[in-house]
């Protein structure tokens, strides 16, 4: 088997039964780092000598025959906006290049109690504020399927260190999309769960958070055993108190699709989506009504939510990042500047306003499953942006240029922050320059077994994880 692009199901199992060893697994996936580092970029810290010494330690455990975690001398890679004990967490900003916290953040912990190991933290835009993975700190990161592309963002370190073998699974942030951009711009799994099902015990607004910390993977089996891990109530996070944990790798193996209700969408408030992006997703579509289920077209009123979504997340981010503005603008990153020059003059009603739009929005959301279970459109309006994207210029579509890359590139993907809706990207196909292409797949709040399950028998009669970008 190749360690390389081996599941963390399968490389756990092969510790498991002494056919490899921790060690022989870690040593591998930093050895994979080091060498993609020059082209790739994807992570801002490698932390080798952590890593190897919790090898050494899993490795012992093994034979001594303790018992082992699901997750046992599985490498694992964090974001760098996610606070991670003895390893520097920089959030992709010069201002903290030497911060290294004295804890974990609690899905970090959880995972590492699971037996994964950290190798290192991915790359991400200064304070995770943008959908191209490009900061001050470390440069750009580059697509896993071409150099010439962007990775997304701004989980796109997480995703491409996925995409390319370095590690099968890492730790993503999703604040408007930042999970399910780079996972489609990329080819992997990007689970973004519900509100309340992973806990953020470090977000500042425990009552109004939008961002998710949440899996990336290269199968869908393999974001059911990072939740599993992840999962489950902490009072300090008061969205996930009282909730009930699901068995999210059972509903991964349980694939029956019949009865279950799929409405489709093209557009989501959005003007123009790429011609190779709808042929892949209604190939996708036509899956899915050949597994049983009912597939219709959601044709609801929408309006594109992107001023709602900035006016939010914008003035989150004022609050909890302004202040540097005034010490340290000079090393900032010019994209984080701008966005954060432009909401410094928000009142406190038209926040306000913008969270009662929210609330609007979540009503209309789950008015549409009162005719379906789940809800299905793509998770971009394009393939992978060119490395070189002028975050506030146009993107082009179909040689067509459109403006404002969020409301025009993932308008599919911010709803779902402000809603607290499950989604999941899945890729789905190629475009004609052999990029991936991805469909977004949405459930009702408290369903993220049954997304999950939906996932995985797509997964199985479509499966991906063996195509693999080219090394």
């Amino acid at each position: 088997m190749d360690l390389a692009y081996a599941s963390a199901a399968d490389l756990a199992g092969l510790i498991r039964s002494r056919a490899v060893s921790p060690v022989e697994v870690v040593r591998a996936a930093l050895d994979r780092i080091e060498r993609s580092q020059a082209v790739l970029n994807a992570f801002i810290t490698i932390a080798a000598d952590a890593a190897m010494g919790a090898a050494r330690e899993a490795e012992a455990a093994v034979m001594q025959g303790a018992e082992l975690g699901p997750l046992h001398g599985v490498p694992v890679a964090v974001k760098d906006l996610i606070p991670t004990a003895n390893i520097r967490t920089t959030w992709g900003s010069l201002i903290f290049k030497d911060h290294i916290p004295d804890h974990d953040a609690v899905a970090v912990a959880r995972l590492k109690q699971a037996g994964a190991i950290v190798v290192g933290k991915t790359t991400t835009p200064e304070f995770g504020q943008q959908c191209l993975t490009q900061a001050p700190l470390f440069g750009r990161t580059r697509n896993a399927w071409g150099a010439d592309r962007s990775s997304g963002g701004s989980s796109g370190g997480s995703a491409v260190a996925v995409a390319s073998g370095l590690v099968p699974i890492a730790v993503a942030t999703d604040g408007g999309g930042s999970t399910r951009i780079p996972a489609a711009c990329n080819g992997v799994v990007g689970f973004k769960q519900g509100l309340g099902v992973v806990p953020q015990e470090y977000a500042q607004d425990g009552f109004g958070n939008i961002s998710y910390t949440t899996p990336m993977t290269r199968t869908v089996l393999d974001t059911a055993l990072m939740l599993d891990a992840m999962a489950g109530p902490d009072l300090r996070d008061p969205l996930t108190t009282g909730r009930p944990k699901a068995d999210f790798v059972a509903a991964a193996r349980d694939g029956d699709l019949k009865e279950l209700r799929i409405a489709w969408r093209s557009r989501l408030g959005n003007s123009a989506v790429a011609a190779d992006v709808l042929t892949s997703c209604e190939a996708a579509m036509a899956t899915f009504a050949e597994l049983g289920a009912d597939v219709a077209e959601l044709t609801a009123a929408f309006e594109n939510p992107e001023a709602v979504w900035f006016v939010n997340n914008g003035a989150y981010r004022m609050a909890q990042f302004g202040h540097h503005l005034k010490q340290h603008r000079a090393i900032m990153c010019p994209t984080f500047v701008r966005q954060m020059d432009r909401v410094a003059n928000y009142s406190a009603a038209e926040l306000y306003d913008a969270i009662f739009q929210r609330t609007r929005l979540y009503r209309q959301v789950q008015a549409w499953f009162d005719t379906c279970d789940i809800v299905a459109m793509p998770t971009l309006s394009r393939s992978a942006v060119p490395i070189d994207q002028d975050f506030f210029g146009p993107i082009e579509i179909d040689n067509q240029l459109v403006e404002n890359i969020r409301a025009s590139w993932y308008p599919y993907t911010m709803p779902f922050n402000l809603t607290g809706n499950p989604a999941v990207s899945l890729p789905c196909g190629f475009d004609a320059a052999g990029m991936p292409v991805a469909i977004q797949l949405i459930a009702r709040p408290g369903d993220d077994a049954l997304l999950l399950r939906v996932a995985a028998t797509f997964e199985c009669a479509r499966p991906w994880s063996e195509q693999r970008p080219t090394e």
